[in-house]
Formats: structure tokens, C-alpha cells, sequence
């Protein structure tokens, strides 16, 4: 019996890490070539973040209404829903005629990826059960991971030969490929038969569970490190095209991208946070997680490219460990009869500080520079120092 259930594992994490790349890759392709997005619509920097803003803040918004409608008709068809819509709408955003047009069809691609967004864990707890989801868990975030990486830096790479509408092209075929694997390959989720409630029943108990989600000042404290430091995060990388394909460091487009792969050091950083946890506690390593992460930011102010590199890696490494100690220290402390209104908050904000945090950044960074844009992303991870270190103190 244990080869069919290694079987149906396997079959379940290649499942769920195909729609984490193919989600991903689709939500920040624009990123690596907003440049050239500013340049064809004659945009400011914090205009054309847009292109990334609305689609995470339309993700932010929908992820819970999605997870919602999951309780209803099933978690395999949301996810289903989600990465094949997703992808079409990747392919339509090349043939964009405005940017207006874009902006509406990122927002409607958002929507779309806050399907697997909101529900892909729920549905490994009830395919896989308590005790065997770890794994497919960590081969769902893996895949996230890899996804936005792989997105970043095939725009990137092909903007320069192809344009930003042949990039685009790239990421959205790269994404439809993952997302007909995910639909092939995903199984039906299991849930345990039981006598359901009335809907007006289920919707106090979903009533109740967000009031006591957000009655604890302790996850309170870590819904704002998830608006605040995903704020800093996506602010900096939002302008880091622009940084780097401008004098004086003056780089390709292709060249520049290969700045996401600092992505690679947030898998590293998040898989050692349970040691730092359980060596420091989640205080101290959440302030270090932050600490870390302005140090990094710190890094770019020089106009030297290695230095510049070398802190968007330590950025990088210090936001997913502080991202890390964050979500788990939300579950640990969620209320039982709110776990997932507590997780489902803490994404919302964490996508709320992407798509807020990415265009405030943008605009400071256009009509102020890299410096003031510098000091406002460490101003937001001061800020989220004070709230978590007060509110764990109390």
C-alpha cells in the first residue's frame, strides 16, 4: 500500500508546484521590464508599477472571497479556475492595445491567481492530511519561489530581443505550459463527510472567526509586518530595473534581471528559520529578520554594482526570514476557530503591502531618487520593528 501513496504524493507536489510557478511567474513578469513599459506609454516609474500594483492588490482583495466560494464548490476546481484563467490572461496581455487596457486585464489576472493563493494549502491538508502535508507544502512554496524567479528572469532576458510584448509572450507560454500540467495532474481533494451547517450558521462561524483573527494584538502585530515589509520588499524591487539600466551603473535589461536571482537566497533564509526560532525565540529573530533586511537595503545606496548585488541578496535573505517568523508566528497563535481567517489576513495584507508599498516606492523613487527611496523602506521596517517588539512586550 505504500507505493500507491507515495505515488498519489508525488503526483500531488509536482501538482501544486506547477501552479505555484505557473502562478508566480505570471503575477511579477512585468517587473524586470517596467522600464520599458515607461518608455512605450511615457510613464513615471510610479506609473508604471502599476502594471504590478493592481494585480497583487486585486490578488489581496480576492483571496478570501475565493477561499470562500472553495467551501462551496470544491478546492480542485477553484484551482483549476485560477491557473487556466491566469495563463489565458497571460497570453491577452501582449495584445493589449492601451495601458489602461493592461492594467484591466493585470487586475483580472490578480483575481485569478488569488484562486491557488488562498486555497492551495487548504487543499493539501484535506488531500494529503495533517500528518503528510509538510512536504507538499514545501513543495508548493518552492515552487512560488521558483515561479517568480523563473518569470522575472525570462522577461528580463527576452525583453531585449523581443520587447516587452515578446516577454510577455515568453512568461505567459511558460505559464500556460505549468498550468495544463497542474490541470492534468492535480486529484480531486478528500474531505471528511459531515453533516454541514446552514449557510446563515457558516456565516457566523466565518463572522466569528475573523473578529477573534483580529481581537489578539500579536497577530495584529504580525499582519503589519506582512503590510510593512512586503511594502519595503516590492518597493525596491519595483525600482531596481530602472536602477540598475540607468547611469551610472548603466546595464542591459537582459543583465539587470539577473538581479532576481537573489530570489534563490529567500529558499535558504526561510528553510533556517525554525532553528533561529528555537535558538532566539520569534522576537529577537523577527527583529533580526528585519534588521537584516534594512542592512541590505542600506547596501544599495553606493554606486558600485557589486555592492549594489550584494545587497539585494542580503535583502532578499533577511525579508523571506522575516516573512517566515511572521506567517508561522500567525498560525501558531490563530485561535483555533480561526485559523484561516488568520491566514487569509495575513495574505491579504502581505499582498496589500506589494501592491501599496510597490507604487508609493515607485513614486518616491521618481521624484525623489534611490536615497529617499531608500530611507522610506527602512522607515517601514522600523516601523514594523516598533510594532511587533511593543506588542509582543505587552
Amino acid at each position: 500500500m505504500l507505493v500507491p501513496v507515495r505515488a498519489e504524493t508525488r503526483r500531488v507536489k509536482i501538482a501544486v508546484a506547477a501552479a505555484g510557478i505557473s502562478s508566480f511567474a505570471l503575477l511579477y513578469a512585468p517587473q524586470p521590464v517596467l522600464p520599458q513599459l515607461a518608455e512605450q506609454y511615457h510613464l513615471d516609474p510610479g506609473s508604471a508599477s502599476l502594471a504590478v500594483s493592481v494585480a497583487t492588490g486585486a490578488l489581496a482583495i480576492a483571496v478570501l472571497p475565493l477561499a470562500a466560494l472553495s467551501e462551496l464548490v470544491g478546492r480542485r476546481p477553484v484551482i483549476i479556475a485560477s491557473v487556466l484563467a491566469s495563463a489565458v490572461l497571460g497570453l491577452l496581455l501582449p495584445l493589449a492595445p492601451a495601458y489602461p487596457i493592461l492594467l484591466v486585464l493585470r487586475a483580472l489576472q490578480g483575481v485569478a491567481i488569488a484562486g491557488f493563493a488562498g486555497v492551495g494549502a487548504a487543499y493539501l491538508v484535506e488531500r494529503l492530511g495533517k500528518t503528510g502535508v509538510a512536504a507538499a507544502v514545501g513543495a508548493m512554496v518552492a515552487g512560488n519561489s521558483l515561479g517568480g524567479m523563473l518569470g522575472r528572469l525570462s522577461a528580463g532576458f527576452s525583453a531585449s530581443a523581443l520587447g516587452y510584448h515578446g516577454a510577455l509572450v515568453v512568461v505567459g507560454v511558460v505559464g500556460s505550459i505549468f498550468a495544463v500540467i497542474t490541470a492534468f495532474s492535480l486529484p480531486p481533494s478528500r474531505r471528511e463527510p459531515r453533516d454541514k451547517p446552514a449557510v446563515g450558521e457558516q456565516l457566523r462561524g466565518v463572522l466569528a472567526g475573523v473578529r477573534s483573527a483580529l481581537s489578539k494584538p500579536v497577530l495584529l502585530a504580525q499582519y503589519a509586518v506582512a503590510l510593512l515589509a512586503m511594502g519595503a520588499f516590492v518597493a525596491m524591487y519595483n525600482a531596481a530595473g530602472f536602477r540598475l539600466t540607468s547611469e551610472p551603473l548603466d546595464l542591459s535589461p537582459a543583465i539587470a534581471s539577473l538581479v532576481f536571482l537573489a530570489y534563490a537566497m529567500g529558499s535558504v533564509s526561510s528553510a533556517t528559520v525554525g532553528h533561529l526560532v528555537n535558538r532566539f525565540g520569534r522576537l529577537r529573530s523577527a527583529v533580526l529578520a528585519l534588521a537584516v533586511t534594512a542592512a541590505g537595503i542600506l547596501l544599495t545606496l553606493p554606486d558600485s554594482l557589486p555592492v549594489v548585488v550584494l545587497g539585494f541578496f542580503v535583502l532578499t535573505g533577511g525579508f523571506f526570514a522575516a516573512h517566515a517568523v511572521a506567517n508561522s508566528w500567525t498560525a501558531a497563535e490563530a485561535p483555533d476557530d480561526a485559523r484561516g481567517q488568520a491566514s487569509g489576513t495575513y495574505m491579504l495584507m502581505y499582498y496589500l503591502g506589494s501592491s501599496v508599498g510597490g507604487t508609493a516606492g515607485s513614486v518616491i523613487f521618481a521624484h525623489a531618487g534611490w536615497t529617499w527611496l531608500v530611507v522610506a523602506a527602512i522607515a517601514w521596517l522600523a516601523l514594523a520593528v516598533g510594532v511587533v517588539s511593543a506588542t509582543a512586550r505587552s
